[in-house]
């Protein structure tokens, strides 16, 4: 099964390309790595990549250290990232309508980035399978297998549903904290402890999970997200018991773009590989398929199991998951164990468990026999502290608060979000891309230092939109009351960041 537009009016195209491959002429379509939708003519694949190579040279002379990563014409956007030496993804994007702005740049990269980063967590890098296998027919296969899995995610009905403007109240790539007493916070930090020396003198990871925000990690920002997302994709008690996406913006409908699910025709499917992918259609590899929904259910034991990595080999046992960790490069053990809400993620080094499913299986035993007094303390402490899915809303305001430092994010509710008029999220919509902007430009100053922001716009219908950037932390806020003064408006903004950030915005 693929996917693709059902309109010329409608049309988002996805790429990845290797700018190395390809070089020779008659052979322009070893460079394509991926396309969405895979139905698409090889003439229209080929004019978007000699389009975004002619677009990349030409803007390198004017910026050779900073590539081009966006270019809007009058019908079309393109967004490009290369997260790789020469290896590029696009997204391309009809414009509806070219007064309102239904996307951001920066929501849109995000979601690329989010792609490579999650594809090489459990993959490794698009290179490296390159080098592995020089063909391109093996990383095909992986990236359409687990590109079409995540897309997936973003379909509610028959509609394929972008990062928009109504989810902007939310920045994608962050991790949700949760807040807690001083007394959960020496239990939790106490149960870290136990769990790092699981694996003998090879020190482990964790990350400690309540309903689907982080309470504790102990890897790196980058990991952390990667993991986090992960977790609350498929692993947290809502993953597991709701067929549904766990992406907010999906539990509420949006037009924001509008795809058909479709046959691919027979070429491309052979070009690009099956999503169906099963050990016996490659002789040397399995491809694993992380992202296929419904795949983990919880054990007797409380650890979560899937057959997603298939068995070992000449036995039926589940494999163990593997993952790849950004920072260290070290490839790892997935473990996850689940008590009520709480979700407990241990990775434990490959290298250090030589005798496989069986040595996994005792470092498992050893953390329930070690550390689960402690996990039901925990669980207890937290669930005794929850205030429910709306615990960090705040009567009067819409708000996102972001610390770009720690890559965290809090914001109002989802369904709370929800009930704020088309004209305000447009309007925050259209005020988050000027913030980017301007932060783009502070970034090719010559200091390079990002500058103190305050912006306060009112919107058709006189709600205000504000925007406060300080010191790598921004804050965004809707306050839909009407008839108010600019000087009620401030004054709101006061009074949110003394209560609620420690004064970190307040202009005094």
């Amino acid at each position: 099964m693929g996917l693709s537009s059902s309109s010329s009016n409608e049309e988002i195209q996805l790429c990845i390309f290797d700018i190395r491959r390809g070089q020779n002429e008659g052979e322009e379509m070893d460079k394509i790595l991926f396309f969405f939708p895979n139905s698409s003519p090889f003439s229209k694949q080929l004019s978007l990549i000699g389009l975004t190579e002619a677009l990349i040279t030409f803007t390198s002379i004017f910026s050779p250290h900073s590539p081009c990563d966006s270019i809007h014409a009058q019908f079309h956007s393109h967004i490009f990232h290369q997260p790789e030496p020469d290896i590029w993804f696009i997204l391309l994007l009809s414009k509806i309508n070219d007064s309102e702005p239904l996307w951001t740049d920066h929501a849109l990269r995000n979601f690329l980035k989010h792609i490579h980063s999650l594809f090489v967590m459990f993959h490794g890098s698009v290179r490296s399978i390159l080098e592995k296998e020089p063909s391109g027919g093996l990383i095909r296969r992986y990236l359409y297998s687990f590109i079409m899995d995540y897309l997936r995610d973003f379909i509610v009905g028959k509609k394929l549903h972008l990062p928009s403007f109504r989810d902007c109240l939310k920045e994608h790539g962050t991790v949700q904290m949760l807040t807690i007493s001083r007394d959960a916070a020496i239990e939790v930090q106490s149960l870290v402890k136990e769990l790092e020396p699981s694996a003998g003198n090879t020190p482990c990871h964790s990350l400690v999970l309540y309903q689907d925000l982080l309470v504790s990690t102990t890897l790196s920002p980058d990991d952390t997200i990667n993991l986090f997302t992960y977790a609350v994709l498929r692993l947290t008690p809502h993953a597991l018991s709701s067929g549904a996406s766990s992406w907010s913006y999906l539990r509420k409908g949006n037009n924001a773009s509008n795809t058909v699910i479709e046959h691919p025709s027979s070429m491309s499917e052979s070009f690009y590989g099956s999503s169906d992918t099963s050990p016996s259609e490659d002789n040397h590899y399995h491809i694993v398929r992380p992202l296929q929904p419904d795949k983990w259910s919880k054990g007797k034991d409380g650890y979560l199991v899937t057959d997603l990595w298939g068995a070992e080999v000449g036995t039926w046992v589940f494999a163990t998951p593997t993952v790849w960790l950004q920072q260290s490069g070290e490839r790892m053990y997935l473990c996850a164990y689940q008590h009520r809400s709480l979700t407990l993620i241990l990775l434990i080094p490959v290298s250090s468990i030589p005798n496989g499913e069986q040595g996994v299986s005792a470092v498992k035993q050893q953390v329930l026999e070690n550390a689960s007094l402690k996990i039901l303390k925990v669980e207890e402490k937290l669930s005794k502290g929850w205030g429910g899915e709306n615990a960090y809303h705040v009567s009067g305001y819409r708000y996102l608060l972001l610390d770009g430092d720690r890559n965290v994010s809090r914001a109002s509710p989802a369904t709370k979000v929800t009930t704020l008029s088309k004209e305000s999220l447009l309007a925050m919509n259209k005020l988050r891309q000027e913030v980017e902007l301007e932060k783009s430009r502070a970034k090719l100053d010559s200091d390079g230092c990002e500058k103190d922001l305050e912006v306060c716009i009112r919107a058709k219908n006189n709600a205000w939109v504000i925007a406060r950037t300080t010191r790598g932390k921004e804050l965004y806020m809707v306050l839909e009351k009407a008839n108010e003064t600019l000087l009620y408006a401030s004054d709101a903004v006061e009074k949110f960041s003394n209560r609620y950030c420690d004064g970190t915005f307040s202009l005094d």
